[in-house]
């Protein structure tokens, strides 16, 4: 059985359909302010994720536990917020789950670790950390003790880290930019040339679960992507073409974006946009033999079938 934490997150309601179609059997954690006793022995409850979580019944018969749950990047959030539950819960989680027996432990992690973008060459899994920001240190921060406890204890530890996640119904930059190709006919991207990978959220379920389950992918941490890179002129093309869409790119200069931007005190958003972040995840398929299911193209389809 797999114990499944993050089901109420976006990626976590995909894993979780995506284990209930294959035919996995799971226990996915559900978030209570009250104590709830449920009568269904898949649902486990919880008050609070942090270094504390009462996890005392959570792991009968769990041998793997895929690890989504989370803060992201919210506002209002801080330094010690993401410590407490990025960090100190997954810590608990993982040393609750080696006493009670768990074999392996998947930690959806961040490209986040790796930095915020890529300049030459693209990140790969055995890079040297550079979080730039307090989320991304407290998912660095989980990850080095997480491969302490597997060290001390024996649990078999996978590191995931996802490029951004997109699909129909996608949180942040993904779901403005679909909005925004179904209202506009117009975007500014037709001289950007930038180079960044993503993940469609069907590919990534289908990649936790070979980490779950291969006999191989213990002490590896694995980049996920499409393993496709493209610019943000394809990548927008692409929703367009997926919703069925026109979508005119006029020849905006990228330095006036910017600096538009910058004067909008939206600098961090155009650069998510309009920089570079390449990732090298190769190692997925040599380890794994994993390539991902659903090309760019068949991924963005499936926004219009949700779309009807």
């Amino acid at each position: 059985m797999i114990l499944l934490t993050g089901t109420s997150g976006y990626i976590g309601h995909h894993l979780k359909e995506h284990l209930s179609a294959k035919g996995f059997s799971f226990r996915y954690v559900v978030r209570t302010v009250v104590p709830v006793t449920y009568s269904c022995s898949n649902i486990f409850p919880i008050s609070q994720l942090d270094g504390k979580t009462n996890w005392k019944g959570a792991f009968d018969n769990v041998k793997t536990v895929i690890h989504l749950a989370g803060i992201a990047h919210v506002k209002d959030v801080s330094a010690s917020d993401y410590l407490n539950v990025n960090t100190h819960g997954a810590f608990h989680l993982a040393n609750e789950a080696a006493k009670a027996g768990v074999k392996r432990f998947v930690y959806v992690s961040s490209i986040g670790v790796n930095g915020t973008a890529t300049l030459n060459n693209s990140f790969s899994a055995f890079d040297k950390a550079n979080p730039q920001n307090a989320y991304s240190k407290s998912k660095y921060d989980a990850e080095v003790g997480l491969k302490k406890i597997a060290a001390d204890t024996g649990l078999e530890l996978v590191i995931v880290r996802p490029t951004l996640v997109y699909g129909a119904n996608a949180p942040g930059n993904f779901g403005m930019l679909t909005k925004l190709v179904n209202k506009l006919s117009f975007f500014p991207f037709g001289l950007t040339d930038n180079k960044r990978d993503f993940i469609a959220v069907q590919n990534l379920a289908d990649l936790l679960i070979t980490c779950a389950n291969h006999p191989s992918a213990a002490g590896h941490t694995f980049l996920a992507s499409d393993g496709e890179t493209v610019s943000i002129n394809e990548f927008t093309n692409a929703i367009a073409k997926g919703l069925n869409k026109k979508l005119i790119q006029l020849p905006v200069p990228v330095s006036l974006m910017r600096l538009v931007a910058r004067l909008a005190g939206k600098s961090v958003m155009a650069e998510q946009l309009l920089g570079n972040l390449q990732v090298d995840s190769s190692n997925a398929h040599e380890v794994l033999g994993w390539t991902p299911p659903y090309t760019m193209e068949q991924a963005m389809a499936l926004l219009l079938e949700n779309k009807k």
